[in-house]
């Protein structure tokens, strides 16, 4: 698929892999759909941060196979490549980490230059769990709370965020019915 080289068009490529994943068997909340997304989101949020080329698009193209995601993104630009090795970073720096994940989700990744037009190719391979394996939702953690499989959360109301009693009705005027 093609996108837009901005952060409107990252952020529609992130929430169609989701949606793709998730219709492949790999439920929204599920770990293998949410690695898979993050390994996407940093590897797009890459081409439109370093790869941007005015008035040029990004491509994603994810395929899936019984035990693995392959997440590839292509850009324009051929002389900003990441590097492969080994990457230092300063602990208190504001980027230089996006690889890091992509390295520690991804059974693999790597960088092709394109061989039909100028630019390249940055890919990832996720393992993934077979489909419908796995957390597929909320579970319950100790006092009842539940929490999201990546751990986050309390399982309250997101912060400024009042939690609705069970069966209370807000009629007109805001007042419980």
């Amino acid at each position: 698929m093609q996108f837009t080289s901005t952060p409107r068009g990252a952020r529609l490529a992130r929430r169609l892999v989701s949606h793709r994943m998730h219709e492949w068997g790999h439920p929204y909340e599920g770990l293998g759909n949410e690695a898979v997304t993050l390994v996407a989101a940093e590897l797009v949020a890459n081409a439109v941060t370093h790869g941007h080329v005015p008035g040029r698009d990004f491509h994603l193209r994810l395929t899936a196979t019984s035990g693995a995601a392959r997440v590839e993104v292509t850009d324009t630009r051929s002389e900003r490549q990441p590097a492969t090795g080994p990457r230092p970073h300063a602990p208190d720096g504001e980027s230089g980490r996006g690889l890091l994940l992509v390295e520690a989700l991804a059974a693999g990744w790597g960088v092709t230059p394109r061989t039909t037009a100028p630019g390249k190719t940055v890919w990832a391979v996720v393992p993934l769990p077979p489909p419908g394996a796995g957390p597929a939702g909320p579970r319950r953690v100790r006092g009842g709370a539940a929490a999201r499989p990546s751990g986050g959360g309390t399982g309250g109301p997101p912060p400024g965020r009042r939690r609705r009693r069970a069966g209370c009705v807000r009629g007109r005027g805001g007042r419980r019915t």
